[in-house]
């Protein structure tokens, strides 16, 4: 039986007669009635498409009907059914593009109502953001990309992130300089803003200025608490001079300046928190907002910056109200303590505040934890010097960097985009010969490679007047007016991620084990991962660009490769793989969720890991209720701050608006879709209920694709209040 292999890599029995009408539909066109020589002739390029007797794809049939009429006497013919198949190709493309508006627009396309956790597909804003990207995806692909890239981004051999904004010349995600633009003043829209001078006004010109930086690029953007710090003292010192001058004695204006503070960094905080998640970006959403909290950033502030953590932490245990007037866990901004020998040891100075962190963690999921100890020793610059510093946005690190004058430089840096490979596909395509994996990794991050240079030259000769706020007034740089921002994409200024997804899958396939294993699996996982890292050195010795290694989150990929492979291997893949069914594969390094583990076993060996992955990573435990048991979150803490960078928490936090219910909202399986349903009332309306989860670094609150939502359904809770104690 002979077979046709459809654009959309179907396979179909081979049927001659679909050649004959296409061919006679021509003939049709030039002649305007059906000929008895049309017919024959169709009759007989049928004849002779299936006489070849081999398997061919729909192009290569194509091919062999314009050769066969051009042969003939009706070249007249030839060129009308080449026409009719170009016009056919122009409305495959477009048709794909409308009909993915149109679906958009009438709520009925899944993957937009849950492509991104953070956004609400139903509202105008989010809307127009969608149809702007649907535009610059079809753009992206028919003219802006290699064809292979893009048959592999399809394929799900590789993951082009955001083609929906690559026509732009935008980038990913930075750290914000908010110390530059607010002590030297920066323009927003136009209008000159001068340094302020009260801690509240630095918070509300903070909030516009992250939101219009948000704006002008489509990834995540951190600032520093430390930047806010200063900010302080000018209002402490308002405060006396106004009491001063009031005739009050020194004590008395200390006392009353010190009061009318307290209330000014409640206010300021509050008026942060609440324009962040008041205000939208030009993508219809709350910027993607990391706040990082390191008191070793400062000395001459350090009592400053700890008053601003306590009240960030303070506030966020309170979190927001949603829209019935209850208090539910708020997605943004996401927040960062780094733990320190000022506050990781019961008799340290600012132990207060990591107890006031663990309370928080517990209840709102947040924050996050970078362990000084262990980033000072990962993130070596070429002096020799540790560094501590924020990832931009949920977990992508920039590479260590000394400026000009030989100091170390982070804020105002930035990285360029991702390109994710799928390393199980590498995996399950070899078949399990090593040789093959090896040979197919070659070609693989080859692929990867050339795509990430089409990123890099998108960005290339991109004026700083496309972004005056990143460009030239601080955010990222202050460049001249119609200057390109070239010398920013080199010298290991900026970043450029490999990203990889799925090592556990890739191992299991390989070596028949998790990378659990320290004897087999863990060993092989390890070499995959050091010789990615290779890949990335080649690449920036050879090119002077800093490919780093990045542990995509996948927040929608992770559905998105679990079907390429099921649709290229088979649906039984991968209960092959682990003798069950599922819809997503593994984020990164990431030990799968299902697996039970020990926390504190978990956190050790992926920190192997996440050393490999200096370009972004984040490690994760799941946890039951811990809001009675602080001392649990706090001897997590101690053990992130010994054994690894970089790791969070994660618990639940769900209320019910119909019955009020403020426990776990649940999963359950009806006819193989997955449904959120309150086990108190049976409620599924998830218009009626609040859902906080952490599916990508990033707490999602709009819900997820059914990938993704099976992926949250099989987590295994690491840790317990038994599991602590037995642990004591």
């Amino acid at each position: 039986m002979l077979i046709v292999k459809k654009r959309d890599g179907r396979k179909v029995k081979f049927n001659k007669d679909k050649i004959k009408v296409a061919v006679l539909k021509a003939f049709i066109d030039i002649d305007g009635e059906e000929t008895v020589y049309a017919k024959d002739k169709a009759r007989e390029i049928a004849n002779y498409i299936e006489s070849l007797n081999k398997n061919m794809g729909v192009e290569e049939i194509q091919d062999e009907i314009v050769a066969k009429l051009m042969a003939s006497s009706r070249k007249d013919v030839a060129a009308k059914y080449v026409e009719y198949r170009y016009k056919r190709k122009l409305i495959r493309e477009s048709n794909t593009t409308d009909k993915s508006i149109l679906e958009l627009l009438d709520g009925t396309n899944d993957y937009w109502n849950n492509e991104n956790s953070n956004k609400d597909a139903k509202t105008a804003t989010v809307q127009r953001d969608y149809l702007a990207g649907i535009t610059s995806t079809d753009i992206t692909h028919r003219f802006l990309l290699d064809k292979d890239i893009v048959e592999a981004h399809n394929e799900g051999i590789l993951h082009f992130h955001d083609a929906d904004y690559f026509a732009q010349h935008i980038h990913n995600c930075d750290l914000l300089n908010l110390e530059d633009m607010l002590q030297n003043g920066t323009v927003l829209n136009g209008v000159m803003v001068e340094k302020p001078h009260r801690f509240i006004t630095a918070c509300t010109i903070a909030t516009q200025i992250i939101t219009a930086v948000a704006s002008s690029q489509y990834g995540g953007v951190t600032i520093s608490l430390t930047h806010l710090a200063p900010f302080i003292r000018d209002s402490f010192n308002w405060y006396m001079d106004r009491y001063s001058k009031r005739g009050f004695n020194e004590d008395d204006c200390t006392k009353y300046a010190l009061e009318d503070l307290e209330k000014e960094i409640v206010d300021g905080v509050q008026t942060f928190n609440y324009q962040i998640n008041s205000m939208s970006t030009t993508n219809g959403q709350a910027p993607f907002l990391s706040v990082f909290m390191y008191l070793g950033e400062t000395d001459k502030y350090k009592e400053e910056l700890a008053m601003i953590i306590e009240e960030f932490l303070k506030q966020r245990i309170v979190s927001m109200k949603n829209e019935v007037g209850v208090y539910v866990t708020q997605a943004f901004p996401k927040l960062l303590y780094v733990l320190e020998e000022d506050n990781i040891h019961k008799d340290s100075k600012y132990y207060y505040l990591t107890e006031l962190a663990a309370k928080c963690t517990a209840k709102r999921m947040v924050p996050d934890y970078i362990s000084e100890k262990i980033m000072l020793k990962n993130k070596v610059d070429k002096n020799g010097n540790g560094n501590v510093y924020p990832c931009m946005g949920c977990r992508s690190f920039l590479t260590p960097f000394v400026n000009e004058n030989g100091k170390p430089k982070y804020y105002g840096r930035f990285n360029q985009g991702v390109v994710t490979i799928n390393l199980p596909d590498i995996a399950f395509s070899s078949n399990g010969n090593i040789d093959e994996f090896w040979k197919l990794f070659e070609e693989r991050t080859e692929l990867c490679h050339r795509a990430l240079q089409c990123r890099h030259e998108r960005l290339t000769g991109t004026l700083s007047d496309v972004a005056p706020i990143l460009w030239q007034n601080g955010a990222l740089a202050r460049l001249k007016k119609g200057e390109t921002i070239d010398k920013l994409l080199h010298n290991g200024y900026s970043t450029i991620s490999l990203g990889y997804a799925g090592l556990y899958e890739c191992v299991k396939y390989m070596t028949g084990r998790s990378h659990t294993d320290g004897d087999i699996g863990e060993k092989f996982g390890l070499e995959v991962m050091q010789k990615l890292n290779d890949k990335c050195n080649q690449w920036k010795q050879a090119e002077n660009i800093d490919y780093s290694l990045y542990g995509t989150p996948m927040e929608s990929g992770t559905y998105k490769f679990a079907k390429s492979l099921k649709k290229r291997f088979g649906d039984d893949i991968f209960i092959k793989l682990d003798g069950e069914d599922r819809d997503y594969i593994t984020n990164s390094y990431h030990i799968p969720v299902f697996e039970q583990i020990n926390p504190f076993e978990k956190l050790s060996i992926e920190s192997k890991f996440q050393k490999l992955s200096p370009g972004g990573a984040i490690s994760y435990i799941e946890c039951a209720d811990l809001n009675n048991n602080t001392d649990a979150v706090l001897d997590v803490l101690n053990y992130i701050y010994d054994n690894i960078m970089y790791a969070e928490l994660n618990t639940k936090s769900d209320y019910c608006q119909v019955c009020g219910y403020n426990g776990e909202i649940k999963i359950v399986d009806e006819n193989n879709s997955l449904i959120w349903e309150c086990p108190n009332c049976g409620n599924r309306d998830k218009d009626k209920m609040n859902v906080a989860r952490r599916t990508c670094g990033y707490i999602g609150t709009n819900y997820w694709n059914q990938g993704r939502t099976d992926e949250i359904a099989h987590r295994y809770v690491h840790m317990d209040n038994h599991d602590i104690e037995e642990r004591r």
